[in-house]
This record gives structure tokens, C-alpha cells and sequence, in this order.
């Protein structure tokens, strides 16, 4: 990997991180500030010379965010410095400028004008996925069928839904997107209306960064059939067509899982989330550890090809027909 220079000064320690903060240098970069910290007489105050990295993807967002974690540890300051350009508009994207301290100086465009004026697809990609204009025909093409099937649908779901638990009919959740970018994500609601309340009583079968229980007591009579026929689900056609999702991606993740993460597990950011997926078609309801879920999401990207993605997309819908699924 390339070179880092540590230059210590009246007690504050200047890192000089990568040219590139990727796949291959996240780990190594990681450790080596890590040690800092772990030192006896560590520095208070930890700055990031970002002046020369000029590419980050999500494992250097990992990186970023697992070194901030460690600062909170040990009471320290993690400050960015110097930074610019497309690692800006990384940071920018997965809303980590909120939390981070950046020199304010080291700023080249503001946040905002980053994101109405460009979109960071057009400028940077971490899988081929993303820039694939025929994906994205695909995901608006089926997201219209989707949300066309949708509307036929709603009434009588929508009434079932009230019936069987008054309260709203749609359920929103902030998940994590391409780079950790936040959106909400929408569902039929398949569980009682006090549900995020009433979690702590209900025992996560998952191990690792999700939850997930078989036989959650949350999820009403109809959200069972809901969730048996992935019904609950339509809604997130809305998502693809906005763009937040693929047909075909990886499973999106909550907040939560995120900060759980070590840093390999944020390469899974590395395409969008899809409404189905390896982990669906492969082994949705078999699952029990969260790094079967890493395993397979990079399978996906790995194997990713628009045949691939089609391939996914009929094997779905053939499991959904033939009523193979067993979801929850």
C-alpha cells in the first residue's frame, strides 16, 4: 500500500493517510492509526492529512467511522484535514459530516451544491453496478409494473391491515443505502403498531449485526400472510423508482447494524440494496449468523451481471408462485 507519515507535535499526532483509501489499504491504515491509540501516551488530538487520498470507498468510510469510535473510547479528537473532492462527497453521502470533525477550512465545495449540482454517480463508482444505465431501466421499468400491481392491490391489503390492527397502513424505516446514504424505506405494516417499543421483549435468533426472530409475536395474522407472500414488501418499488434501490441488490441495512460493523462489512455498501437478492433467493429464512449475509451479498457483487440480475429477479418471482418461500 502506499506510504503513511506520522509526524507528532506538541501533542497532536498528523497522519498522512493513502491516495487511495479502498479495499486494499482500509485494514492495513486502520491498524496502524489504531496503535496510536493504544499507546500509553497517546496524542489527544489524532488529525487525518486527507490532501493527497483522492479516492475512498466504503471500507475507507469503515475505516473512518471505526476510528472515530476509538477516539470516543479513549477520549480523544479525530480530526479530518484537508480534505476535498470526490473523498468529500463520500462523506458528504453517507452523512457522516454531521458527526465528523473537519477542519472547516479544508472544505473546496459546500455539501449541499455537491449533491444538488452533481450526482456522485456520474463521478465515482465502487461497483459497475451503479453506473450501469441498463440496470437502471430495469429497476424504473419493474419498479412501475411493481408499483402499477401495487395500486390494484391496495385497497384490499389496506383493509386487511385495519382490520386485523387498526393504525397506519404503511410502515417507513431509515435504512442505509449506496455508501451508508440514508433513506426510508417503505412497507405494508406487518406487525402491531407498538412494535418498535415492545423489541427488547423479543429474543434475536440472528447472530451478529440484525435482528430477526422466526416466530416474532410482533407480526400480526395478516402480516404473516404478508410476509409469506413478500406482499409487505411492494411498497419499496417506490424506493427503486426513486432511485434509493435496485430490483436486485443487497439486503438494506438499518443504522444500527452499520455501527456494528467492522470494517470489512462495509464493502457490502458497495452496491445498492435490492428488493431481492443472493441472500433472498439463496437463504433467506435458513440464515442464522449476520456473515452468511456478508458471505453472500459479496457473492452478489462478485458474480453481478445484467443476466445475473434477471437470473435473480425469475427465480424470485418462480419461488413466490410456487409458494417456496418461508420469510419472516
Amino acid at each position: 500500500m502506499d506510504k503513511i507519515t506520522l509526524t507528532t507535535l506538541n501533542g497532536i499526532a498528523l497522519v498522512q493517510a493513502p491516495q487511495s483509501l479502498g479495499k486494499l489499504q482500509a485494514s492495513s491504515f486502520q491498524n496502524m492509526v489504531a496503535e496510536i491509540y493504544a499507546q500509553s501516551s497517546r496524542p489527544p488530538r489524532i488529525v487525518l492529512d486527507l490532501s493527497d487520498t483522492t479516492f475512498m470507498d466504503s471500507m475507507g468510510l469503515g475505516v473512518i467511522v471505526s476510528l472515530m469510535k476509538v477516539a470516543r473510547q479513549y477520549e480523544s479528537e479525530l480530526v479530518l484535514w484537508s480534505v476535498s473532492g470526490q473523498v468529500e462527497e463520500v462523506i458528504t453521502l453517507a452523512g457522516l459530516n454531521q458527526v465528523l470533525k473537519i477542519d472547516p477550512d479544508t472544505w473546496a465545495i459546500h455539501p449541499e451544491e455537491t449533491l444538488v449540482h452533481r450526482s456522485l454517480e456520474d463521478s465515482f463508482t465502487t461497483h459497475p453496478s451503479i453506473r450501469s444505465p441498463v440496470k437502471r431501466a430495469v429497476d424504473i421499468a419493474g419498479a412501475l409494473v411493481g408499483l402499477a400491481i401495487t395500486g390494484v392491490l391496495l385497497p384490499f391489503i389496506a383493509l386487511a391491515i385495519y382490520l386485523d390492527n387498526p393504525g397506519p397502513i404503511f410502515f417507513s424505516q431509515i435504512r442505509c443505502g449506496w455508501l451508508g446514504r440514508r433513506f426510508r424505506l417503505w412497507k405494508f405494516r406487518s406487525m402491531v403498531v407498538n412494535a418498535e417499543a415492545r423489541k427488547a421483549e423479543v429474543k434475536n435468533e440472528i447472530a451478529g449485526a440484525f435482528f430477526k426472530n422466526k416466530n416474532d409475536p410482533r407480526v400480526t395474522r395478516v402480516g404473516r400472510f404478508l410476509r409469506k407472500t413478500s406482499l409487505d414488501e411492494f411498497p419499496q418499488f417506490w424506493n427503486v423508482l426513486k432511485g434509493d434501490m435496485s430490483l436486485v441488490g443487497t439486503r438494506p441495512p438499518t443504522p444500527d447494524e452499520i455501527d456494528q460493523y467492522h470494517v470489512p462489512a462495509w464493502s457490502r455498501l458497495d452496491v445498492k440494496p435490492g428488493i431481492t437478492g443472493e441472500w433472498q433467493v439463496r437463504a433467506r429464512s435458513s440464515i442464522t449468523d449476520f456473515e452468511d449475509v456478508i458471505r453472500l451479498d459479496l457473492e452478489y457483487q462478485r458474480k453481478w451481471s445484467l443476466r445475473y440480475d434477471l437470473q435473480l429477479i425469475w427465480e424470485t418471482a418462480a419461488r413466490l408462485l410456487l409458494k417456496k418461500t418461508s420469510a419472516f
